[in-house]
């Protein structure tokens, strides 16, 4: 491969015999290393290709503003990720979460905190996502000396899931707000508090979650209109419940929910009070 770029001493942009960019990462790699010379991809320790020319160019913005080793350092909390999933992350976590990491152990440093109000949900949302992302606040520990608060698992699992669902964080995050405020209403309109630890939580959590999915997707189940006529007569209050919450993600989402979503609804909410 020859050099087109050595953006520092361990990382430099190479063209291979496609004639396409491929970044090899290792200690020493672009020292005093010119544009034209040849370099053995065999003497890097992390070689990767970045397909996409948008995400190729914010991650070279990104470079200089993060520290040498910290890029092998990522590419250590990506391999992670990926044998964890046990599926390849989309190439735009490159430079999500990279920036994210980055600039939380900055923060950290300063002494600013981000609070995160979702972290809860998030756990029980996206629990292999969260696991992972508790050996990532390890990891970062360990690399930086910096132990960040336990709110950043909760959003670095947020990335971890964009990358393998291929959907934005910021919609991921709409989501997880939506799950938030859903809760909530359904505390409000049975007048308890739910505990976050029991497993009729976990199950209504999820329900939601795959309900915001189905309508996302255009998925439906099949109709159960009987048995709403049954539920409605029999459980009237988490019923009507069921359809106020049905009716807010319709408006949030801004798609179709099934009407076969109020009978699961009002199952799940049956159980926190029966």
């Amino acid at each position: 491969m020859r050099i087109k770029k050595a953006l520092n001493n361990n990382v430099v942009i190479t063209i291979d015999t496609t004639n396409k960019e491929v970044i090899l990462i290792g200690k020493g790699i672009g020292f005093n290393k010119k544009e034209g010379q040849k370099v053995d991809p065999e003497a890097a320790e992390k070689v990767f290709r970045l397909e996409d020319q948008a995400e190729q160019d914010k991650y070279k913005q990104l470079l200089p503003y993060i520290e040498e080793d910290f890029i092998p350092f990522m590419h250590d909390v990506l391999s992670h990720i990926e044998n964890k999933m046990g599926k390849i992350v989309n190439e735009h976590i490159h430079i999500g979460l990279t920036d994210h990491i980055a600039f939380a152990i900055k923060r950290a440093k300063e002494g600013i905190f981000i609070k995160n109000p979702f972290l809860v949900e998030t756990e029980a949302l996206y629990q292999q996502e969260y696991s992972i992302a508790k050996d990532i606040i390890e990891m970062i520990k360990e690399y930086s000396g910096v132990e960040l608060p336990k709110g950043e698992i909760g959003l670095i699992a947020l990335h971890i899931h964009s990358s393998v669902t291929d959907r934005k964080v910021s919609e991921i995050n709409q989501y997880s707000e939506l799950v938030f405020h859903l809760i909530k209403m359904v505390e409000e309109g049975l007048e308890i508090k739910i505990d976050r630890k029991t497993i009729n939580y976990y199950r209504l959590i999820q329900h939601i979650r795959h309900a915001i999915d189905r309508a996302t997707s255009g998925n439906y189940t099949k109709d159960q209109t009987i048995l709403a006529n049954v539920l409605k007569k029999e459980y009237p209050l988490c019923y009507n419940l069921a359809w106020k919450i049905v009716k807010v993600m319709q408006k949030t989402l801004q798609k179709p929910v099934d009407e076969s979503e109020v009978v699961y609804l009002t199952i799940h909410l049956q159980r926190l009070i029966g």
